[in-house]
């Protein structure tokens, strides 16, 4: 699959996309990508750990330029669909703001008639979003330093800026 970002794409009724300050539900991202037709939904958990590199972590910060971020979400959505046909729901949660280890950040959820398809549709909007969205991470660490940390498309934007 490849992403090549429409200027107004629309997403579709039965899927679901968030940037939240809340916390994130596993039984709601289940529930908004659950379908009749589903013979497999797969559920991608990215939760904060407790160390980067071997570096004792306390909590991570999250930005994001919501109104391009979402836009990212609605095309991965659309680009899954144009290779796997069959998709039902895919359902794209962020969170935003600080987070402690073990709080989850993003959820990904697609359900398909097929296992084979759900787990290449989740891989695909994971994987896409870590390197399109305009999400920023701060890692704060045990010994009171931090640094910003630029996630795949931040980078390319940054570097086009300057």
């Amino acid at each position: 699959m490849t992403t090549t970002l429409t200027s107004r794409v629309k997403p579709r009724d039965e899927d679901s996309f968030t940037i939240s300050f809340a916390p994130l539900s596993l039984e709601e991202i289940y529930t908004k990508s659950d379908d009749p037709a589903n013979g497999a939904l797969v559920l991608m958990s990215g939760m904060v750990r407790n160390q980067t590199d071997g570096k004792p972590v306390v909590a991570l910060e999250y930005q994001a330029y919501e109104p391009m971020a979402l836009q990212i979400f609605y095309q991965i959505a659309a680009d899954i669909r144009l290779s796997t046909s069959d998709v039902n729901r895919v359902a794209i949660h962020h969170r935003i703001g600080r987070l402690q280890v073990g709080e989850i950040s993003v959820l990904v959820a697609v359900g398909c008639p097929h296992r084979s398809e759900a787990f290449e549709a989740c891989q695909y909007a994971i994987d896409t979003l870590k390197h399109n969205a305009p999400i920023w991470k701060k890692e704060h660490w045990e010994d009171g330093s931090s640094r910003w940390v630029s996630i795949g498309a931040c980078e390319q934007l940054a570097e086009n800026c300057s």
